[in-house]
């Protein structure tokens, strides 16, 4: 199971959000007196929404990141934070369910992060990766695709092709070849991105552990099924491993691994993993 950071109480959250209120309306004042104060309203209206979205304040967060890029629109801003108010506003909407909202702000921040040039380049490219996942759940594969080797291209340049963030574009480009009914594709990038990662993380990361998992749904697609299986015992046991902690992913990636073993007309060997996986999970 993943770890999650602790969520901060609701009275830690209201007074965060109390004191960037406070702060816009200081800054309100300040621009209605001195217009040349407006940058601190767009920073002071960032930090109300990156509070309410903390606080679980969607619409909330949406209207001050909102207010922010008009009170941005009406006068020279600093181009660094114009990129990370439409970056904030971007990811909002995404992780929200309203991917297509979401389109034109990832597209304009990752302009503006590029233009910044330097460390904003990451900045885009990460932003490249989330936009190419949107593209790629709405179905436009050839769109998403131009934004992963964009992105892929640019994180290459930056830090090398020995790179978590590298093979995980890796990983990404494998799925949207994978859904797009590109097997012999997804295969080649997964084994890409395995590589790096055992490089990286070493062979027995939880992650390493989902890269075979990839890269044996990819095999079994393409009938080489004896790889599909080694590749889906190498990740089982990875993650057999680490128990409890990564119990949901052994739980998961072992239903997967029953599934395709009944596809090929391997039901003992799919009832002996059963037992195993079930007497594993008992114990944790």
């Amino acid at each position: 199971m993943s770890e999650t950071l602790n969520q901060p109480s609701a009275s830690s959250s209201d007074s965060a959000i109390s004191a960037a209120r406070a702060a816009v309306e200081s800054e309100r004042a300040a621009v209605k007196e001195y217009p040349g104060k407006a940058p601190g309203l767009v920073r002071a209206l960032q930090a109300l929404g990156d509070a309410q979205r903390e606080a679980g304040d969607v619409a909330g967060a949406e209207v001050s990141y909102r207010e922010a890029l008009e009170a941005g629109a009406k006068l020279e801003m600093p181009a660094d934070v114009i990129a990370n108010v439409r970056t904030n506003l971007a990811t909002l909407l995404d992780f929200n369910g309203r991917e297509t909202e979401s389109l034109p702000y990832y597209e304009e921040a990752i302009s503006n992060h590029e233009a910044l040039g330097g460390e904003n380049l990451e900045v885009a490219a990460q932003l490249r990766n989330n936009l190419a996942m949107t593209y790629k759940c709405l179905g436009k594969f050839a769109l998403a695709e131009q934004h992963y080797l964009r992105a892929l291209e640019t994180l290459e340049n930056k830090r090398g092709r020995r790179s978590e963030s590298v093979a995980c574009v890796f990983n990404n480009l494998g799925s949207l070849y994978y859904a797009a009914g590109f097997p012999d594709q997804a295969k080649e990038m997964f084994e890409d991105g395995l590589k790096i990662r055992i490089e990286v993380l070493g062979s027995k990361h939880r992650d390493v552990a989902q890269s075979y998992c990839n890269l044996a749904t990819a095999c079994h697609e393409l009938a080489e099924n004896i790889a599909a299986q080694q590749h889906f015992e190498t990740s089982l046991s990875i993650l057999e491993a680490q128990l409890p902690k990564e119990a949901s992913s052994y739980e998961a990636i072992g239903q997967d691994y029953v599934a395709m073993l009944n596809i090929l007309s391997e039901e003992g060997k799919a009832i002996a993993f059963q037992k195993r996986q079930e007497k594993a999970l008992a114990a944790v």
